[in-house]
């Protein structure tokens, strides 16, 4: 009997798209750096283009070019599908390296399907996008104001500090290609990527197909988004899964050239939840444990210790939930690999199963222990953004520590209670925690523990010229006039466009009775900030203190112009005007003469 003769499986070519693609990409980072250097250079320039600067419009009201590109991206994505993800995202080309180098490595990332992980973009979209305006109109407060701000001097404002922002590369890169697979973080996480699915359903240009296909399977084995694409040409002539980045490599690889990217009729609803429901890696029992993960994680490891930022919360998030679900396996199926690691079989354990479970046991005490530290934390920042009005008292020279009702001591001392903990329990210090005691410590009345934070927070770099005001206008409390001068000047250094240092060093120099040092103090601080009515009226009394009778009548003038309503300015003027014109009456002195001494 003759055996039948195999075909030989044909090769899959190479990708002539990946290459084209992995110009642009580089393009994108070329042009990243020369954006960067020009703000080096030039010290101010165009606001990052960058989809998370978009999020400023609901915080704030700020349209910036971060908006305006974010917006325009989504437009064409509305049109031609969802390109910019495939060939203009750094995180996408980050990914891509990853999964390059893991490849050449000998490991080739399975893709973890999840059903209720994709739905964690939109999640995090409406989060970002959409919740700060819902709160401000819950408390009243309306819509913010829309201002325009398309330059900054400030490029890095709103970017993590490098070894942050590195490990968060990693992270989102390296860490989650590994565990979820090839573009994990673009499915499980990135909530821009939200906006873009959404717009990818609308759009007529797709991966499409003509009756040359043979179904071998090439296009799938390329994809790098994670998408069916053999069977959904087979099903619905067209590819439907708004996971689709339009890489082309599908396009490029098929043998038969079967597949194209062109316009044509959109798919129905039905068409793309099949595609999205159908093979499902995990049983929902699975699905539930993998996405509670996701959310304890996220919320545990979102701020911790003041420094993780939120895109590499979300990646982080997505592996320890990805670790958590691989240890309910071990307990639940009877066999288990890690990444080609027999780590369970037939029921039972294998050392390098043993080996893990321990591994794991160990992450889950760090977890626990990030998530006590994490909730401390939370809760000394609660009570520390509930005395907003406090610590704007606290700040003023011109205004006494106010009086706390009994309730509101007990909220303080327990938000500082919190933030002590943060600091005894935590691996490193948290930022800003040591900024927020003092200002609880200053209004409990605290003094020795208000200078130790306070000092602690300067070295920090936290709230500097909070810090040094707190401890100006307590040393001046306690008596302590050098300490006092030497901490206002030092927060006129640290903020000189702030009104505070020099209303404290100018009304501290004229009650020490240096009335002309006073008056230089508060006119630097009226022309840093010559829209203040209350630096116009200390200075006028300053000079009024020091003789200058015109001077003191022009910065009064100049308070009832800002604030009309200021009666002592209304007062001091009219009894100076007076004595100016009293003083005009007078006949003038005869010279002094040797008849007439």
């Amino acid at each position: 009997m003759a055996l039948p003769v195999l075909q030989p499986t044909p090769k899959i070519r190479r990708s002539k798209s990946a290459r084209r693609r992995l110009i642009v990409l580089a393009s994108v980072h070329v042009l990243i750096a020369v954006h960067i250097a020009h703000w080096l250079l030039a010290g101010r320039t165009l606001t990052p283009v960058e989809p998370s600067e978009a999020t400023a419009l609901a915080r704030s009201g700020v349209v910036n070019a971060g908006l305006i590109f974010f917006a325009a991206a989504s437009f064409l994505t509305l049109v031609f599908g969802r390109f910019f993800c495939g060939w203009g995202c750094h995180v996408l080309a980050l990914q891509d390296a990853s999964a390059w180098l893991l490849g050449k490595l000998g490991r080739r990332p399975k893709v973890l399907r999840s059903r209720l992980l994709r739905w964690v973009p939109l999640a995090v979209a409406l989060y970002v996008f959409v919740w700060p305006m819902a709160y401000r109109l819950v408390r009243d407060r309306g819509l913010p104001q829309l201002e325009v701000h398309l330059t900054t001097s400030d490029f890095w404002a709103t970017f993590p500090g490098w070894w942050i922002g590195a490990l968060t590369f990693l992270v989102c890169g390296f860490g989650v290609v590994y565990f979820l697979g090839a573009k994990g973080f673009c499915t499980y996480a990135c909530p821009y990527g939200a906006f873009f699915a959404a717009a990818e359903r609308c759009s007529p240009m797709r991966i499409r197909v003509t009756d040359a296909c043979a179904g071998c399977g090439h296009c799938t084995a390329t994809c790098t988004s994670n998408v069916r694409v053999h069977e959904e040409v087979r099903d619905f002539a067209m590819v439907v899964d708004d996971g689709c980045m339009k890489c082309l490599d599908c396009v490029s690889v098929c043998p038969n050239d079967a597949l194209y990217y062109g316009a044509g009729p959109l798919p129905g609803k039905a068409a793309r939840q099949a595609a999205r429901w159908r093979r499902p890696d995990l049983s929902w029992l699975e699905e539930v444990v993998l996405a509670a993960a996701f959310v304890a994680a996220f919320f545990t490891l979102r701020g911790l210790y003041g420094r993780v930022p939120l895109l590499m919360a979300l990646g982080a998030a997505g592996i320890l939930a990805y670790l958590a679900l691989l240890g309910f396996q071990l307990f639940a199926r009877p066999h288990r690999k890690l990444k080609g690691l027999r780590l369970k079989r037939r029921g039972k354990l294998l050392p390098a199963g043993r080996m893990a479970l321990a591994c794991l046991v160990l992450l889950a005490a760090l977890w626990a222990h990030s998530a006590v530290v994490r909730y401390h934390a939370y809760q000394g920042a609660r009570a520390f953004a509930a005395i907003a009005a406090y610590r704007q008292i606290a700040l003023d020279p011109t205004r006494p520590t106010p009086t706390l009702s009994p309730a509101l001591g007990q909220r303080l001392a327990r938000g500082a209670e919190h933030l002590e903990r943060v600091g005894r329990l935590g691996l490193m210090p948290t930022a800003g925690a040591a900024a927020q005691r003092a200002f609880f410590y200053a209004l409990l009345g605290r003094s020795e523990a208000l200078e130790q934070a306070a000092k602690k927070a300067l070295a920090r770099g936290e709230l500097a010229a909070d810090m040094a005001l707190l401890l100006a206008k307590d040393a001046e409390a306690r008596g302590q006039r050098d300490a006092a001068l030497e901490r206002y000047r030092l927060a006129e250094h640290l903020a000189p466009g702030r009104s505070e240092p020099y209303l404290g060093l100018g009304r501290l120099l004229a009650a020490g009775g240096d009335a002309r040092a006073a008056t230089e103090v508060l006119d630097r601080g009226l022309a840093a900030r010559p829209r203040s009515s209350v630096l116009a009226y200390n200075a006028g009394v300053a000079h009024g203190l020091a003789g200058d009778l015109a001077g003191a009548i022009a910065r009064f003038e100049r308070t009832l112009a800002l604030d009309p309503g200021n009666q002592p300015a209304r007062d001091n003027l009219a009894a100076l005007t007076t004595r100016r014109t009293a003083d005009s009456a007078l006949p003038p002195e005869r010279p002094a003469t040797a008849e007439h001494p």
